[in-house]
């Protein structure tokens, strides 16, 4: 019967692990740490059978890349400077640079939204420097504003 030592579940482990230099979707490092788990588990119990260490290295390679998965969901530890999901809008700044339809201008808010207190912004009309605006949008590094109603506070 054929039988896999510790040594071939190591070369298993490290083959997927560079494999991922080749494929890099991160997932194939998983089933590679699963393989050199079995390796760990061949040293401590030798007479491990061969049915018995690919039931550990498929058990412990799905529950590695469900962990993996459930920890760092997709878009958890993104930053979110430019996106429109940042939920900035209806916040209220002050123009220190007047906006024109076809002009960038600058507004400036009493704290700092996403990083930064100043940030370039587009309006669809014309305001003058010193206008009370609210962020409507985000595009890209700009925002887009309009003139606040007078109860909005800065």
């Amino acid at each position: 019967m054929f039988e896999l030592l510790w040594w071939h579940w190591a070369l298993i482990g490290f083959g997927f692990m560079l494999s991922e230099l080749l494929i890099p979707t991160f997932v194939l490092v998983w089933f590679g740490l699963g393989g050199l788990l079995v390796m760990l588990s061949l040293l401590a119990l030798p007479d491990m059978g061969l049915p018995a260490q690919i039931l550990i290295w498929i058990c412990a390679s799905l529950v590695l890349t469900f962990l993996w998965f459930k920890v760092f969901k997709r878009g958890d530890h993104k930053i979110t400077v430019g996106r429109a999901s940042a939920h900035i809008e209806g916040e209220v700044g002050l123009l220190i640079e007047p906006v024109e339809p076809f002009k960038n201008g600058r507004v400036r808010f009493q704290k700092p939204i996403l990083g930064s207190d100043a940030w370039e912004c587009r309006a669809e009309s014309a305001l003058p420097a010193g206008a009370r605006v609210k962020i409507v949008r985000v595009e890209g590094s700009l925002v887009l504003v309009a003139p606040a109603a007078q109860g909005e506070n800065t």
